[in-house]
């Protein structure tokens, strides 16, 4: 079996070319990938906007397919043109060649996170100009910097700017998450992803003693309680099979230090939680539960929630959502097998949710060995072309709604 069939499509030819643009961190340089995604516009004949709220290093790439009736709210299509860096000697390709192996597998960074995403909006337009199409509803299409550090300054920073307000975005697609079956795993919501630092003082002496009120004995309560808490997560994730760890909270602690010799009782500790919390947490006492363990501990600590993102709202999946409707209507009528999830991790869409906006996260990757952010990432070509006819079916029923 030969990759010439592949290798020889015109659609595989323009995703192979954005794999090959090395958008890693640390200091990603966008020039070649914007000068990629204008090319790729100007051959859909559609214009072509580059804005930088964060600066000029930042480039946010918005192609805007207009549509009948402007004037109603419009739909996103975003994707992040960030790639998470790499191990080279890991992988059995280099990371950013794109070799097409004799099965059609395409291997390089950013083909299952997400850089297909991106080219099979485009394919998927491509096929439905070509039969004549035009929206009813305007069709922007992002391409977003910084997804894979947070979003900071990309997808967070262009929702604040007057370009975005004036696109009057009524709903958002953006990534979902490979799948190794033939499940579709659909993001409705996010956990909220908090950051806790801990600092502890106390009695410091010498190693032989059983000082009071040590740092020591105070981050040793709170470890305690934490892992407790995160205990009953596990059990609960392992009680119910109805559930996945995007519903549950995840507690972990991540990083620690003090303490200068080991017979020393220093007078300070630091302990980093990361924290994910579930839709479902009373935020406010959840963080009082915290701040009551610190006083139980004995108090002297300096408690810093260094990220705290507020609570932002699920998508609602019902009849009251038209957006849901027409996508629920396009994922049957390809015959799809779906299963609708709170995202474990974090993507750009809680910064469109913040806004009050419906967001969806989806992925047509099926069948395939995951391998987001891990070596040999790869894609069959094969499920890339079907990805292409997938979106064309549900970006023509959001762009009706």
């Amino acid at each position: 079996m030969s990759s010439a069939k592949w290798e020889d499509n015109e659609e595989i030819k323009i995703f192979r070319e954005y794999l090959r643009i090395p958008t890693v961190h640390p200091d990603v340089d966008y020039t070649a990938c914007v000068e990629f995604l204008k090319r790729q516009a100007s051959s859909l004949n559609l214009p072509v906007d580059v804005v930088c709220p964060a600066g000029p290093s930042k480039p946010i790439v918005i192609i805007k397919w207009l549509g009948s009736q402007p004037e109603l709210p419009s739909i996103i299509l975003n994707s992040h043109t960030d790639v998470v860096p790499v191990f080279p000697d890991k992988w059995t390709h280099d990371p950013f060649a794109a070799d097409i192996d004799k099965e059609g597998n395409i291997y390089a960074r950013g083909t299952q996170d997400m850089k297909s995403v991106g080219t099979q909006y485009l394919g998927a337009i491509r096929l439905l100009q070509a039969s004549g199409y035009q929206p009813k509803r305007t069709v922007y299409v992002t391409f977003v910097p910084d997804e894979e550090t947070g979003g900071v300054l990309g997808m967070a920073e262009f929702v604040k700017t007057d370009y975005y307000q004036q696109m009057n975005v009524g709903f958002s697609l953006d990534e979902g998450a490979t799948s190794a079956t033939d499940l579709h795993h659909l993001f409705y919501a996010e956990r909220l992803r908090w950051g806790l630092k801990l600092k502890f003082s106390g009695t410091s002496g010498h190693g032989s003693l059983l000082l009071p009120n040590t740092a020591g004995v105070k981050l040793n309560y709170l470890v305690n309680k934490l892992t407790e808490f995160r205990t009953s997560q596990v059990e609960h994730l392992e009680r119910d099979s109805s559930i996945n760890i995007g519903d549950v909270t995840a507690v972990n602690l991540t990083q620690l230090s003090g303490g200068v010799q080991s017979n020393v009782v220093p007078p300070f500790f630091e302990a980093v939680f990361d924290m994910r919390l579930a839709v479902t947490v009373d935020v406010v006492a959840f963080e009082k539960q915290i701040r009551d363990w610190c006083e139980e501990a004995g108090g002297g600590i300096e408690i810093d929630f260094f990220q705290k993102e507020p609570y932002v709202a699920p998508t609602k999946m019902d009849d009251s959502n038209p957006y849901w409707v027409a996508l629920k209507a396009a994922i049957d009528e390809l015959g799809l097998k779906i299963r609708p999830i709170v995202c474990p991790g974090a993507t750009d869409s809680r910064f469109i949710r913040q806004k009050g906006t419906p967001a969806i996260g989806f992925s047509p990757i099926i069948n395939t060995t995951v391998r987001i952010h891990d070596h040999d990432e790869f894609l069959p070509a094969d499920t890339y072309l079907n990805g292409i006819e997938v979106y064309k079916k549900i970006i023509r029923n959001l762009a009706e709604v």
